[in-house]
């Protein structure tokens, strides 16, 4: 890369090379270890969680409750993308990543030791509940981190290919989570899969930290990063400051698109609690929705490269409405599969649904959304508008269970069509969007900046 005329980039040669490869790798595993640590969370608050750290007297309050513990997480999610992006932005991709991780399998562990509501009462969901927010907190940084870090070191033809590598591993770590607790809830009693059972992923997290030390420790910043000029990033404002003022609109766009993730809320989240609670009467097993989690996301971690690549031929804007549109008409069907009590069907679905079409969205939206904000603001922008984007979609399993609770008649029709047209909200922003593939960052650079 060429020095610009105001000084604020030396010459690439000066501080090393490219290397995507080993940027995805990182990116890849770093991404896999935390989103273990976060998935299990989801699957326990939906499956384990109600029974365990709320009063039993009345399913509906136990469900909501601890549905809006798992969103809590994500409210706690912008403030550590403020603070966790700045860092990225101002000290380091690296850096950033490292803290995060150690943060997360901490936070972890200690939910794997908490103690249980009928011991220490209303004491365990508020340890639940701030636990749950250093969980949110740290995460806020992990894939904005992870996905600038990859983008910034990729060739300008393939940023798609080699960025979807970071979200091919946020599902590997849900496969993970999910094939630990898969053989707990089969071989257990429901009894001692809800005394101990359950904490023993949890408690698994120590690696985490372990491993993530050590995998951090030797990813390489990206040479546009190490090539900015001391002096030039001295004279920046704070990161959140300069993008609600000089990037507002892009950033709305953004939190809106990221509103597709309700089709994994209404599904995987919601979907499990409707399927396996006992108050709507579904009568699916917690061990058969764990099978359901499991194959959805073992077809998504082959299809993500397979959509990132092409995204890098055909446009990023397609790919992601697309997704939304389709993923968000079949939400309702999935949950019809639900209710008509065929697990076969739910499997047909969720392949469709997660594996499928929520992934031409998912693999394509972080690289999109690098792509939309200047290298000096990138980590802040991408982490502020998908972790605000995700705070709200985390309500809406919260929602969705108040607006059809146990006992409710037409949930699939209910809740798919809610799906349905918050899904549309976020295509039509993508819509307005203009698109980005094959422009080189330099030259997005001068677009953005």
């Amino acid at each position: 890369m060429s020095t610009t005329t105001s000084g604020e980039i030396r010459p690439e040669a000066a501080v090393g090379k490219r290397d995507p490869k080993r940027a995805a790798m990182s990116g890849w595993i770093g991404s896999a270890l935390e989103y273990y640590d976060f998935a299990l969370y989801s699957q326990a608050a939906a499956l384990v969680f109600p029974a365990v750290f709320f009063p039993s007297g009345n399913p509906t309050v136990a469900i909501i409750a601890s549905l809006a513990t798992y969103a809590v997480g994500y409210v706690s999610r912008p403030i550590g993308a403020i603070v966790l992006g700045a860092w990225g932005d101002r000290h380091g991709r690296k850096n950033v990543l490292t803290f995060a991780m150690l943060l997360m399998g901490s936070a972890t562990f200690l939910v794997g030791l908490l103690p249980t509501y009928g011991k220490v009462g209303v004491l365990a969901p508020i340890l639940l509940v701030m636990l749950r927010l250093v969980q949110g907190f740290a995460v806020a940084g992990e894939l904005g981190g992870a996905s600038a870090m990859i983008v910034e070191h990729s060739p300008d033809a393939r940023r798609g290919f080699f960025a979807s590598f970071s979200l091919q591993g946020t599902q590997f770590g849900s496969i993970l989570a999910t094939g630990l607790m898969l053989p707990l809830a089969a071989i257990l009693s429901d009894e001692q899969f809800q005394s101990w059972g359950w904490r023993i992923p949890f408690l698994l997290s120590a690696f985490v930290i372990l491993a993530g030390y050590v995998i951090r420790k030797r990813v390489e910043e990206p040479p546009v990063f190490l090539a900015q000029s001391d002096e030039v990033k001295a004279k920046r404002r704070f990161p959140i400051v300069e993008l609600v003022h000089t990037h507002l609109w892009v950033l709305v766009r953004c939190i809106l698109m990221t509103l597709t993730n309700v089709i994994g809320m209404a599904t995987l989240v919601f979907g499990v609690a409707y399927a396996t609670q006992d108050g709507y009467g579904i009568g699916f097993s917690t061990s058969d929705f764990l099978w359901v989690t499991l194959v959805g996301n073992v077809v998504a971690v082959m299809t993500i490269p397979m959509f990132g690549a092409l995204s890098d031929r055909i446009g990023r804007r397609s790919l992601m409405m697309t997704g939304g549109i389709g993923g968000g008409l079949l939400a309702g069907g999935y949950l019809w599969a639900i209710d008509q009590g065929s697990l076969p069907l739910v499997f047909a679905f969720v392949v469709v649904i997660q594996g499928v079409f929520f992934q031409m969205w998912n693999s394509t939206f972080a690289t999109f959304y690098q792509e939309q904000f200047p290298m000096r603001i990138r980590v802040t922008g991408f982490a502020v508008s998908q972790n605000v984007g995700l705070m709200i979609a985390a309500f809406f399993p919260s929602i969705f269970t108040a607006i059809a609770p146990p006992g409710t008649t037409n949930v699939p029709l209910v809740i798919g069509s809610l799906t349905f047209g918050i899904a549309l909200v976020a295509v039509v922003c993508t819509y307005l969007s203009a698109e980005t593939k094959g422009t080189s960052l330099e030259d997005l650079e001068r677009v953005r900046s």
